[in-house]
Order: structure tokens, then C-alpha cells, then sequence
């Protein structure tokens, strides 16, 4: 699950004066108060881009400017620090400081290669991997950069599919889960998708030491066009999977399933009319261990539903304009949407005049 630990009031202890004093007495006693925060990306509503930290009530914390459009975070509860990555094709990276007292860092991807905006961290924070486009071949790389010699690139292997997407680090701390979108891009034809007739999605394991691939899962024949994307993994250590279809808009195949190690993948069956209100797009997943459920999100549909992890079946399903970002909050969930929202499951919402968030979400627990 999406939910790294930090110590949030040594983190507030830390981030010194100048911090708190970005914020009102009132805003900053409920900092305090609050359980976790949370990180996102934005566009400002004059054009511009950033990255941001959220309290639970929804407040802007702290922001980091982006030359671009951010897509998702990730963050190293050892040393504090966040990477937002660039959306696809995006060359950048950045990192910041939670604290607030080091300067960005940003990460250029190497020629031949663009991000495709998601990373993590390996449990020590040395190492962070992304997933990366090898254009001119048209495979999917993982990249790797060492954390503590200035993000430098060390190494990159195969993420053995086309157009990766999300990847996870799983429990033994050794094993990445790579969704490969299975579509075939280009920067010189910006996102144009090269290859829907011929795509070939599918899930695997890699072992991030050696390089070497563990398993290889792929959707049946007559859903190849069902881009796997999206991933959150469960307390049992299941991870659920969001997809995209690129077939015919009149289809409604099932778009969210689960893979256990050793087990292989399988899709789960939606009542038609939340397949409906998803309309082929599914663009973020989260798990919540404290609830046992997994959201999933469609900007496309405006439709954000709940499904309880042990029987797979859908709990809740809601209509919010351009929901994408879902993470977990206490039994429930916060989520963000493109109009500028921040709404929780449990009725709380805060609609922000200066900012529309972007697609994901990461919650940051207190240790």
C-alpha cells in the first residue's frame, strides 16, 4: 500500500520557523493535530506547475515549483525526501525536501530515454527506480539512480513489456511489480499511440538486484487492448490493478483486477453500471489496510469506487467531477480532482481557488 511512514511531528519540529510561519496559528495547530500528510502534484490556475503537501483537512503545506506537468510522487521516509516525476514524456524528475531546507534537485533522464512518471524508493532509500521509455527500441526500461550520491544513474534493465507504467517495491523489500501498459510511444509523435492494434499488456515481477524477470503475466487475446496501469498493494500483499481500454468505446470490459505471487492475475467482475460510470478508464488505485478496501478513480467518468479486497466486490460507488488522486484516509479515503476539490469519502471537502490536482495521490503516515 501506498502509504510510507514519517515521523510527522519530528518532520514538523524540523521544518523550522520559516514553515511555520507560512502558516496561520489556526492552520498550524491542526498540522499538529493531523495523522498524516500527503503529497500531489498541481497546475496552478494561472498555468503553472508544482508539486504540494497537504494536511488532512485538504491546506497547502508546502509547494515545490515544476518546469512542467508532475504526474506522481513517491518518498523515502529516511531521508525525508519526495520525487515527483514529469508526466509522459516528461525528461524530469524533482526532488524535495519536506522540511523545506534544501534546495530542488532535478533529475534529467538520459538521452534516448523519457520518464513515464512514477518511481519508488528501495526500503533503505540508497536506490530509486523509474520507469522509463527506451523510444528509439520501443521497450520499457527501469532506470536506477543512487539516492545518496546526488541521484547519479547507475544502471537501468528491462522491464520485459512495452510502456511501463506504475511500478511497486512488494514486502520482501527485492521484488519490483511493473504494470507495461503494452502501448508504444514516441516523444517525436508527443503521446500519439503507436501500435493499439498489436499492443500487448501485461504484469510482471522483476528482481531489482539481479535484473532478472520472475513472472510474466498477460490479459487473454480478445483484451489486449486493456492497458494495465495503475497498481496498490493490499495487507495481504495482493496488488490490484487499474486498467485503460483503447478498443471501441461501446465495450465495457472489466477493468480492475488482482495478482497474488505465484497465482498469476485475474479481473474481477463490476456491476455494469459502475463499468458504465468508469467508462473504460481507470486513472488511480489505492489500497486502505485499516478498511480492507481498494478505490479506484475515473477522471473520465467522474466516478470514484470502493471495493472491499477479501470478496471483490463493489462496496460504494460515487459521482465526483474529475476525481483521479485516492489515497487513504483513516477507514475511508481522500481524493482530488481536476476541478480543484478535495473531497473525503467520509463527507469532509475543501474546494481550493488556486490549484486543479493532478491524477495521484500519496499518503504519508506518521511513524
Amino acid at each position: 500500500m501506498r502509504t510510507p511512514l514519517i515521523d510527522r511531528r519530528h518532520f514538523l519540529r524540523a521544518a523550522g520557523a520559516g514553515f511555520a510561519a507560512a502558516l496561520a496559528p489556526a492552520a498550524w495547530a491542526r498540522t499538529l493535530a493531523a495523522d498524516a500528510v500527503f503529497a500531489t502534484a498541481f497546475v496552478r490556475r494561472d498555468g503553472s506547475y508544482g508539486a504540494a503537501v497537504l494536511s488532512e483537512a485538504g491546506k497547502v503545506l508546502h509547494t515545490v515549483d515544476l518546469p512542467d506537468r508532475g504526474h506522481d510522487v513517491t518518498f523515502d521516509p529516511v531521508s525525508g525526501r519526495s520525487v515527483v516525476f514529469a508526466r509522459q514524456p516528461g525528461t524530469f524528475a524533482m526532488v524535495f525536501d519536506h522540511k523545506g531546507r534544501e534546495e530542488p534537485l532535478a533529475i534529467a533522464s538520459v538521452p534516448g530515454r523519457h520518464f513515464f512518471g512514477h518511481g519508488v524508493f528501495t526500503q533503505d532509500g540508497a536506490l530509486l527506480y523509474a520507469t522509463e521509455n527506451d523510444f528509439d527500441n520501443g521497450e520499457g526500461m527501469v532506470g536506477v539512480y543512487d539516492a545518496r550520491s546526488g541521484f547519479r544513474r547507475v544502471g537501468e534493465f528491462p522491464t520485459y513489456g512495452v510502456g511501463p507504467h506504475e511500478l511497486l517495491l512488494l514486502g520482501d523489500g527485492r521484488t519490483l511489480a511493473i504494470a507495461n501498459g503494452g502501448i508504444e510511444t514516441h516523444p517525436d509523435y508527443g503521446r500519439a499511440e503507436l501500435n493499439i492494434a498489436t499492443m500487448q499488456p501485461s504484469y510482471v515481477l522483476v528482481d531489482r538486484i539481479s535484473g532478472d524477470l520472475i513472472e510474466k503475466h498477460e490479459l487473454p487475446a480478445d483484451l489486449h487492448k486493456l492497458s494495465i496501469r495503475h497498481m496498490d498493494t493490499d495487507a495481504d500483499g495482493n496488488v490490484w490493478f487499474g486498467c485503460q481500454y483503447r478498443g471501441p468505446v461501446t465495450d465495457r470490459p472489466p477493468l480492475v483486477g488482482k495478482a497474488t505471487r505465484d497465482k498469476g492475475i485475474a479481473l474481477i467482475d463490476m456491476p455494469q453500471e459502475v463499468l458504465n460510470s468508469l467508462r473504460n478508464y481507470v486513472g488511480s488505485v489505492a489500497a486502505n489496510p485499516l478498511s480492507g478496501t481498494v478505490a479506484v478513480t475515473s477522471p473520465q467518468g467522474n466516478s470514484l469506487a470502493v471495493i472491499d479486497a477479501a470478496t471483490a466486490k463493489v462496496l460504494s460507488a460515487q459521482d465526483l467531477t474529475e476525481v483521479c488522486g485516492v489515497a487513504p484516509d483513516g477507514k475511508g479515503f481522500l481524493a482530488t480532482t481536476g476541478s480543484g476539490v478535495i473531497v473525503g469519502t467520509h463527507g469532509k471537502s475543501l474546494d481550493d481557488p488556486d490549484h486543479v490536482w493532478d491524477n495521484h495521490m500519496l499518503r504519508i503516515e506518521e511513524a
